[in-house]
């Protein structure tokens, strides 16, 4: 069986190292540890890798338009691959979780998230699972833009990269065992004690 999984993030250098970033820091982490490469789609503003948690394969997609306008994206890869709501994982951050909270779930609200109300447009429905990864609120009166387009602290990256390694694994439990035994597995709220 085939799935996809967005990683939800803007393209480029100058957006990589951010909160809103995670999810394509996810997908990209799960095909570094295979050992794969993400190449451009046709047609597609898209890029993929292909990985293998037997029996089920795995398309890494990586969205080359903003987070906000990603969803036609993703729908465009979930036709051509004949893939349906069942068959997709969103792995973006949220705000609302607080930082280092983890949470896997399928349909549901979008909360505001636009990258998500753009998934949720293109594919006519919200039934598609999620992996939300906690960046909590930001400090004071700052604007949430700039909050989660702003560089990762240094003090925070070793706790990032942690989060990005728990979400990826909670990826490949979700596909393997089903929703229940990953949430059991995965969900918490805050960072791993």
């Amino acid at each position: 069986m085939t799935w996809l999984v967005a990683g939800l993030g803007n393209p480029g250098e100058r957006y990589e190292r951010t909160r809103h970033n995670l999810g394509r820091m996810v997908v990209a982490e799960l095909a570094r540890r295979a050992g794969e490469r993400f190449r451009k789609v046709r047609f597609v503003p898209a890029e993929v890798a292909e990985i293998r948690e037997d029996p089920e394969r795995l398309l890494l997609a990586r969205s080359l338009l903003y987070y906000n306008e990603s969803g036609p994206v993703y729908a465009s890869l979930a036709r051509r691959h004949r893939l349906g709501p069942e068959r997709i994982v969103a792995v973006h951050d949220d705000l609302d979780l607080a930082f280092g909270a983890l949470r896997l779930k399928r349909g549901g609200s979008t909360a505001g998230n636009h990258g998500l109300d753009s998934l949720v447009a293109a594919l006519g429905t919200p039934d598609f699972y999620r992996v939300r990864i906690g960046i909590g609120r930001p400090p004071g009166r700052q604007d949430p833009a700039d909050f989660v387009l702003a560089p990762i602290p240094k003090r925070l990256e070793a706790e990032i990269a942690m989060l990005v390694d728990d979400a990826a694994d909670a990826v490949l439990h979700l596909v393997r065992e089903g929703l229940g035994p990953a949430q059991e597995r995965f969900n918490r709220s805050g960072p791993r004690p």
